[in-house]
């Protein structure tokens, strides 16, 4: 049934039609579709179960695993952990409802929804695109590095356990003995890393064809559509939980595992205080839903109408949840268990200069064989007795100052993570076992982000619809060869460019006009009525209220904090100083400041060229250029004729709410 946007001087009223108009489409009209073999050819999940584990895979991502534990790390542990649930309630719940229920209700990825609204809103869906072909072009860079990563896991010993020896000078490479085994690996024989981003260097050759692979694995799962992506998420998106709670048990029952629970629940509430927390929790909210990519529009538009969005909106956004804390658990027991062989072998280090230098008038354990006997706690309570008389060489063990150096992303899993397995028995398992939950992770997110370029390109461009395959394949080669940039050896750099600054502020700008557009241009109420129509029940008035006030607030609160960030705070990278052995952070240079000023107007731009052309044509609808279908409102399921037919006429409160205007709909409309 057509749902047709209203033009400028139809009765002054914001929608074309009333909430009766867009109840499913009549027993009539269906008979007749039938009987002339017309079916909606649009591709459907085979079971909830697909769908489900879809969405599910999409937004439980590589964030859950080393972006939320170092957030609950740095920011207060358990009070972190409640500021989030609250945000997740009041934001990112209703947003992810919203977005569901858009795309169930309108069939058309992200430029056939928000064109449905209003011409003058297609370019929400085209900066959706962007966005996703942005991350798609890094986010396979980091399932290339986990392939690198489980290909090296099949040895004993792993060769990140010891610095290698220098065959010339026969002494340990002094890069490595400066740092440590894992990161000299990560930096020096994984990516061979520049010292800063202007050293561009040449490709690496091992981390190109990893690429290729990744490539290759994405365009194979996703040549048939939904039908072959799907069968991969049964395996992609379970198989990371079954490798959490293997490590989960594992890590129980390691020295440390409760000093690291410990540390990450232990709340801090004076947080909740700080601007800059409120700022982190908003946008891990944000974030790990996946909102404004167009991936969960594009999935729910392979719907049947009356499924019920509204439960898999809480189920989908508390799975992740619990996903989440999940991964921190595994996360901090085995950082615990590191940070105590850290400690353990502190202690055993100044055991022996204790003995030897000037503090053995003062050492207690002189006859004691082996230093690494010593506890923990009896060394720390002997050093803060006589700490202040003892040399500068002797200094304190302390477990939570070794908790306390967060690390995130790529050197929690590349760095901190493997050099904790690297002590666990049966390592190369273990290491296998995590990097091949990092690419199954990585896969069923980049299988969601991939869909919300492809889905709405075919629903609104009928060439390409017709030319699935091959737009599928075109998309990955394009994608290979523009991802060679973060092969060569400064590529780790422009990766945490893109990370930083090519989603962040586009997505946040998409999801503001997307609030707008139901909630104040389409009206609350209205969508309420369309989503009641959907279900067969009504969802509470209260949504209404978070989309109109407390969801839009909060996204203008978190987009104009982003900007104010990058205004006051120069950006930076962290860069490798391969002298030192260290990170050093380091400000972008000019150009890299254009690049990533670049990024993020071309992400952001069609928002607001769609509202000028549509302006400037006076707000009449887009004209159907070659190829290009306009968006259908599309036959949702069989009508059931033991079901009362639906009313197509308009009730009076709806031919009231049509003789209303808005100021904003005839802005927008």
């Amino acid at each position: 049934m057509e749902k047709p946007p209203l033009l400028d001087g139809e009765d002054g009223s914001v929608l074309a039609e009333s909430r009766s108009d867009v109840a499913l489409v009549s027993a009539d009209e269906e008979g007749s579709a039938g009987a002339h073999g017309q079916e909606d050819d649009r591709p459907a999940w085979d079971s909830k179960l697909q769908y489900v584990l879809a969405q599910v895979g999409f937004s439980v991502g590589l964030g859950n695993v080393w972006r939320f534990p170092y957030l609950c790390h740095q920011n207060g542990g358990g009070a972190f952990m409640l500021l989030y649930v609250m945000l997740l309630l009041i934001i990112g719940v209703p947003l992810f409802f919203m977005e569901l229920a858009a795309g169930q209700s309108i069939r058309q990825g992200s430029i056939g929804v928000w064109k449905h609204i209003s011409p003058r809103l297609a370019g929400i869906g085209y900066s959706s695109c962007m966005v996703c072909f942005f991350v798609a072009l890094y986010y396979n860079v980091i399932i290339a590095w986990s392939l690198f990563y489980m290909g090296n896991s099949f040895q004993y010993p792993l060769p990140w356990e010891q610095c290698p020896v220098d065959m010339i000078s026969n002494q340990t490479v002094k890069e490595c003995a400066a740092s440590s085994p894992t990161s000299y690996f990560w930096f020096r024989k994984a990516l061979d890393i520049s010292d800063s981003i202007d050293q561009s260097g040449e490709f690496n050759p091992i981390l190109t064809g990893c690429l290729l692979a990744a490539w290759a694995i994405v365009c194979l799962a996703m040549i048939k559509g939904i039908k072959s992506s799907a069968k991969v998420m049964y395996f992609s998106s379970v198989f990371p939980y079954a490798v959490l709670i293997c490590f989960l048990i594992r890590g129980l029952m390691l020295d440390g595992a409760i000093e690291g629970i410990k540390y990450m629940f232990y709340p801090k509430l004076e947080i909740w205080g700080e601007v800059q927390v409120w700022r982190q929790a908003a946008t891990q909210v944000f974030f790990a839903l996946g909102l404004g990519y167009g991936s969960v529009i594009a999935y729910s538009s392979y719907n049947p109408v009356h499924n019920n969005c509204h439960r898999d909106a809480i189920m989908v956004s508390g799975i992740n949840f619990m996903t989440s804390v999940l991964a921190s658990l595994v996360v901090f027991v085995v950082l615990g268990f590191r940070a105590k062989n850290i400690a353990l072998n502190c202690v055993a280090t100044m055991a022996e200069m204790a003995k030897t230098g000037s503090a053995q008038h003062w050492w207690p354990w002189f006859n004691m064989s082996d230093p690494k006997l010593v506890a923990l706690q009896d060394y720390r309570e002997w050093y803060s007795h006589y700490g202040s008389l003892l040399g500068s060489n002797i200094t304190d063990c302390d477990l939570e100052r070794e908790m306390s150096k967060g690390v995130e992303g790529t050197g929690l899993a590349f760095i901190a993570f493997t050099e904790a397995m690297a002590l666990f028995p049966a390592s190369p398992f273990w290491s296998t076992l995590f990097f091949l939950m990092l690419l199954n992770l990585g896969l069923s997110t980049m299988f969601g982000t991939m869909q919300g370029i492809l889905t709405p390109l075919m629903d609104n461009f009928r060439v390409l619809g017709r030319h699935k395959t091959m737009l599928t394949v075109c998309s990955c080669i394009l994608g290979f060869f523009i991802g060679l940039l973060f092969t060569q050896r400064s590529g780790n750099y422009f990766v945490t460019m893109f990370d930083d600054y090519s989603a962040t502020l586009p997505l946040i700008i998409v999801v503001v006009f997307e609030t707008v557009s139901v909630a104040w241009i389409y009206g609350a109420d209205r969508f309420l009525d369309d989503v009641e129509v959907m279900l067969r029940w009504r969802p509470p008035v209260v949504y209404c209220y978070l989309w109109k006030y407390v969801c839009l607030l909060g996204m203008v609160g978190l987009l104009a904090a982003s900007l104010l960030r990058m205004v006051f705070k120069r950006p930076t990278y962290t860069a490798w100083n391969h002298t030192t052995g260290s990170e050093t952070s380091l400000e972008y240079p000019g150009w890299a400041l254009v690049m990533l000023s670049t990024l993020i107007i071309v992400a952001s731009l069609p928002v607001p060229v769609g509202y000028l052309l549509s302006f400037l044509r006076g707000g009449q609808s887009l004209p159907v250029e070659e190829g290009e279908v306009q968006p259908p409102r599309e036959r949702y399921s069989k009508y059931n004729s033991s079901e009362p037919e639906p009313n197509n006429h308009h009730s009076p409160l709806d031919e009231d709410r049509n003789r209303k205007s808005s100021f904003l709909g005839e802005l927008f409309l």
